[in-house]
């Protein structure tokens, strides 16, 4: 007796008779006013953030290319030319580091003009040319890709060694707003170039991919325009085939949370049998491990008998531990049950909830959007620098030139000494107020993005539990059900815990940052680390992972504490972490229940969209008529895999919202049991189903309850 009641004094103590608690209590207050405020002045903080961001930052440097000159291409002066030409596209490919070059908006030391459209055909200048000027040769020939201001009668030789004027052209598409070169053209002869095998290694180092890429996008949007319609269809078939699932768990939940069991069982069963066979044959040969000896050959170990011998232990260690598990937990898996039909129920008594997911994406989506083009301005806050440079800075006439020094690209040096003397991009500043705290800024950034989609999260969780906690504490239902117990818990939460939510998603966001840093310092120095230090590394991650679990438990559980009680976190998460080790028991069966069956709805909804999908969209069904033809398809998988992933996408938001139901019942349970004993002054809450499985009952009716309260 003593050790018993010690174990309950370390769990807590079992909450007591409250004849004035009635479900989600209304008179409330705030809860954690000090978080709350810290809350809304980081808030303030990220909006100032963004407000700079915005003032001081230029997003056309990454959404448009600039020419040698500095002006942006399809903006503007521009307008008609949107995109950018290199006069020579193997100085970025030879001569530059790849990385470097995509870091610096994709410039190259090389010149680069805006053009209206890009070149079609190879071509380049001839030798007898060099003596013609630039109108005969560029202009009167629609070859406009000379530099602006570049004179006619120019000397077509003098253009080309200040590199006025492109000295060949190669045919090429348009790719992120720049003419790069296509692969299956022949090129002409060029001087310094052997093949176009440089262009073969610039493709392969990353700068011509979305060449090919360009031509498969046009495809999928053909292909998403062809099959929205039906895409749109399937989404339905989805969302009708969740709904249909989770209303009707209060009649099947039961058959198949056994069949499933069963199945798990089955599986077990034929694995041992498999392994036996293995076993039995590799035994009868006397391939022995003695035999093999130790290599680092892991499917080597397949052709051992010791190999399946361990097999089948295993698996009837887990076959007869699951067997004792459902003789000795029989009684609380037909709880799990009964509370799965019971959750079902809520939610068929409040369908909004089913929808409340739209709300928690809408505000996602906001929160992503926000930090995404906040980051975007505060790159491209610094200005550009322009610096002289020359292809060869050892030609005659180049001496005197300082290269490397400030120029202004809108006044180019056409006629200095100094062969090609061009006036290029060379980064953007940072000497600015804004740019040196650059760094700082993001990272405020991206707590700010944690930090607001933890909290997103939180509050939907919150406003879900007192919902559904208002099911569970109606003595009648449907009748003492509040009418907009949704809209309720909504304005309830945002109004008196707003603070408490922060302060969860703020411990659950420190610990995602944290294992965000982990991920990049152990990627950077993968290559230089031994293996005393990985398995460090791989402990810290591992540590940090399981935190995350915990913390991401405890604060489920603790909203739906704040929920029905009002009280602050600390205290909330308090109480429902005692109350759950109270019965650590139940809490294992009902989790493992209901993943196993909210598993299975995920799979039958997300294989029934794609198994009917790939049938539709492959012809495989016929004799439906000509308005329900399949349509013709580049790739017929990608409608297929756009079902599928959004069935996922709509089956998790059911779904999470019927887990966030069970949850809540499960702790109202876990409390109706602790406060009450089915006497007329404490009757019991819970459905008659648990009564019955528990071996109580209610000796009072909800109507002399009623009258009592009068």
């Amino acid at each position: 007796m003593g050790g018993k009641q010690d174990g309950d004094e370390a769990c807590g103590k079992p909450a007591k008779y409250d004849p004035s608690f009635r479900g989600p209590i209304r008179n409330r207050s705030c809860t954690d006013i000090i978080c709350c405020i810290l809350f809304l002045v980081f808030i303030l903080g990220y909006i100032v953030v963004g407000i700079v961001a915005w003032v001081y930052g230029d997003p056309r440097q990454v959404l448009y290319p600039r020419n040698s000159t500095g002006a942006y291409c399809g903006v503007g002066a521009n307008k008609d030319k949107p995109y950018l030409l290199y006069f020579n596209i193997f100085s970025c490919i030879l001569a530059t580091n790849i990385i470097t070059v995509a870091e610096n908006g994709l410039q190259c030391p090389t010149s680069q003009v805006c053009v209206s459209s890009c070149p079609e055909v190879a071509w380049t200048v001839e030798v007898s040319q060099f003596s013609q000027n630039v109108g005969e040769v560029f202009y009167t020939a629609n070859r406009n890709f000379c530099l602006p201001g570049v004179p006619w009668d120019m000397p077509v030789i003098q253009s080309l060694q200040q590199e006025l004027c492109p000295s060949f052209l190669l045919p090429s598409a348009p790719a992120l707003g720049r003419c790069l070169p296509l692969l299956n053209s022949t090129l002409p002869e060029l001087p310094g170039i052997s093949s176009n095998t440089s262009i073969s290694q610039g493709i392969s180092s990353g700068v011509l991919d979305s060449l090919n890429a360009r031509d498969i996008t046009v495809k999928i949007f053909e292909d998403v325009a062809q099959s929205w319609y039906w895409i749109l269809v399937a989404l339905a078939v989805a969302l009708v085939l969740s709904l249909l699932f989770i209303l009707l768990l209060r009649l099947v939940a039961g058959p198949l949370v056994l069949v499933l069991i069963l199945g798990v069982l089955g599986v077990l069963a034929y694995g041992i049998y498999h392994c036996w066979e293995e076993y039995r044959v590799l035994r009868d040969k006397g391939a022995s491990i003695t035999q093999l000896g130790i290599t680092t050959n892991l499917s080597a170990y397949r052709n051992v008998q010791e190999t399946w011998l361990a097999a089948v232990i295993v698996l009837a260690v887990l076959e007869g531990t699951l067997l004792l598990l459902l003789i000795f937990l029989r009684q609380r898996i037909r709880i799990a049950i009964a509370l799965l039909k019971e959750a079902s129920k809520a939610v068929g008594q409040m369908m909004s909830t089913l929808f409340y997911p739209l709300v928690t994406f809408v505000l996602l989506l906001i929160c992503i959007v926000y930090w995404a083009m906040t980051a975007l301005y505060l790159a491209t806050s610094g200005q550009p620098q322009y610096v002289l440079w020359a292809p060869n800075a050892s030609l005659p006439g180049c001496e005197k030139v300082q290269m490397n020094t400030s120029c202004n690209p809108m006044s180019q040096p056409m006629n200095s000494s100094c062969p090609g003397l061009r006036c290029v991009f060379q980064s953007y500043s940072s000497t600015g107020l804004v740019q040196r705290s650059l760094f700082n800024l993001q990272i405020y950034g991206i707590l700010g993005l944690f930090w607001t989609l933890n909290w997103v999260l939180a509050l939907g969780q919150c406003v879900l539990a007192g919902a559904f906690a208002s099911f569970y504490w109606a003595f009648q239902k449907p009748q003492d059900i509040p009418t907009f117990p949704l809209s309720s818990a909504f304005i309830r939460t945002l109004r008196y815990h707003t603070g408490s939510l922060a302060f969860g998603a703020l411990i659950l966001s420190l610990v995602q940052i944290a294992r965000v840093v982990l991920e990049y310092i152990d990627n950077k120095l993968r290559g230089a680390q031994n293996p005393v230090a990985r398995c460090i590394m791989c402990c810290f991650k591992c540590c940090l992972w399981c935190l995350e679990k915990f913390i991401k438990f405890l604060n489920r559980n603790a909203y739906i504490m704040i929920a029905i009680y009002g009280k602050n976190f600390c205290v909330s998460a308090k109480n429902a972490f005692m109350l759950l080790m109270r019965n650590i028991v139940r809490v294992v069966v009902l989790d493992k229940v209901t993943d196993l069956l909210l598993l299975f709805g995920k799979l039958l909804v997300v294989g029934g969209v794609g198994v009917l999908s790939f049938f539709f969209f492959t012809g495989r069904i016929r004799g439906l008529g000509r308005d329900f033809e399949n349509p013709s398809l580049n790739y017929y998988w990608l409608p297929i895999m756009i079902s599928i992933l959004g069935a996922y996408v709509i089956a998790s938001g059911f779904f999470s919202v019927f887990g966030m139901c069970v949850d809540t019942l499960f702790l109202c349970f876990l409390e109706d049991l602790e406060r009450n004993d089915g006497s007329p002054d404490r009757p019991y809450y819970m459905p008659t189903s648990l009564l019955k499985i528990l071996g109580k009952k209610n000796e009072a009716f909800p109507g002399d309850k009623k009258k009592k309260k009068k």
